[in-house]
């Protein structure tokens, strides 16, 4: 069983490795990835047990897909909400080690779970704070989050949090994976929302209708 997981461990870092530019510590801490979050998992349930074995496609590089969407530029801030386990701030502050990531959650034992994780491959541009979106004053870049919640009420909630100075290519505003149908939750926003199909990024059946939706705000 543990040679099959690692084996898994090693496509899944593979596969990061064809579509993005590491350093060997950046290939380090992915790959630690695996085992840490097995561990943790077995301790608090942050991750479905049944899915435990597609950490990499479902979690990890499905975080990155933001990465296919905007390279971030140093110095940028991003706030992730609702990150449960670390999802998918912490994938993407081992991408962007010279950007910023505050990850947030309401649950403590799942900051707690993303905390370790960020401390035990070394991370030092994150910080894990329980606390709801509501609660969050600060301001930010993006705004990136997975699926919490639908998104014009994601929307009321963290519009106070974007900063209105920019330094990217594109303008400040929320980044969001999402799945399935997407026209009744970007309708209200059709004339400003870009959604990237993320199976045309990764070619694995498992993406098809999950995508990116960028709304500048």
């Amino acid at each position: 069983m543990t040679e099959m997981i690692n084996s898994l461990d090693y496509a899944g870092v593979e596969c990061i490795k064809e579509h993005f530019s590491l350093t060997p510590l950046q290939v380090q801490q992915f790959t630690a990835l695996g085992e840490l979050y097995r561990d943790w998992n077995a301790k608090i349930n942050v991750i479905s047990r049944k899915d435990i074995d597609n950490l990499y496609p479902h979690h990890i590089i499905h975080s990155l897909a933001i990465a296919k969407v905007l390279h971030f530029q140093p110095g940028t801030t991003l706030l992730d909400v609702g990150t449960g386990g670390g999802f998918p701030g912490i994938p993407l502050a081992i991408l962007f080690p010279e950007c910023q990531f505050t990850l947030i959650d309401s649950i403590g034992k799942k900051i707690k779970v993303a905390s370790e994780i960020a401390k035990a491959i070394g991370l030092q541009n994150v910080t894990c704070i329980q606390e709801r979106a509501e609660q969050e004053q600060g301001k930010y870049d993006f705004v990136i989050s997975r699926a919490v919640m639908p998104l014009p009420d994601l929307v009321k909630l963290i519009r106070k949090n974007v900063s209105h100075s920019h330094k990217n290519a594109m303008p400040n505003g929320l980044m969001v994976l999402k799945g399935g149908n997407l026209e009744g939750e970007t309708h209200l926003y059709r004339k400003y929302v870009e959604i990237t199909d993320i199976s045309t990024i990764f070619k694995d059946d498992w993406y098809k209708e999950k995508a990116v939706v960028y709304l500048p705000l």
